[in-house]
């Protein structure tokens, strides 16, 4: 049961986000393969690209994901999503930046664009991060983003890593610049 919302598409000053296509598993594949870089997923890493095609294409999943090109050379640089959370009005976001751009401001630069586009939608109250407390560039980058540390849910989530920590990082619509509340 996919979003019926559309999947419109955004534009950084580098990256364009737009709505995922089946054929992105390609070049995606190269860092959800990697177990290294896999290791805050709640998931193995992928191990083709057929596997990894279908998990992001999974018709049941009922979020929106947005794809990061660079607008320099068209390659891809990154994955955002967007999914309801447990209540109308808020939604869970998740990000990965593709191995070769990471430690650039990729996240960061389209997550704010991103933020920017849920709220403008008007029908948001709430965004949140489940992050791996282990996961140290994720709790940056959502501190750095503006969200507030609400929680940590200990052992809360058993993984490809055995049991770990959960951080709850949320953003309330009248906190994010430029926007009343």
């Amino acid at each position: 049961m996919t979003s019926d919302l559309p999947t419109p598409t955004l534009t950084t000053r580098r990256f364009l986000l737009r709505a995922l296509q089946r054929s992105d598993a390609a070049a995606l594949y190269g860092t959800l393969s990697d177990e290294g870089q896999c290791r805050y997923l709640s998931r193995p890493h992928f191990t083709s690209v057929e596997e990894l095609a279908d998990w992001l294409t999974d018709p049941d999943w009922p979020g929106r994901t947005w794809i990061a090109v660079d607008r320099s050379d068209g390659t891809l640089a990154g994955r955002y999503v967007a999914c309801p959370g447990r209540d109308e009005g808020v939604l869970e976001l998740g990000y990965i930046t593709l191995a070769e751009y990471q430690g650039r401001g990729v996240a960061a630069e389209c997550m704010t664009a991103l933020v920017d586009h849920l709220f403008a939608e008007g029908a948001y109250r709430r965004l949140y991060v489940e992050i791996d407390a282990e996961n140290l560039a994720s709790v940056r980058l959502a501190e750095r983003l503006g969200f507030t540390r609400e929680g940590c849910l200990r052992q809360h989530e058993t993984t490809h890593n055995g049991l770990c920590d959960l951080l709850v990082y949320g953003l309330l619509r009248g906190e994010w610049p430029g926007l009343a509340g």
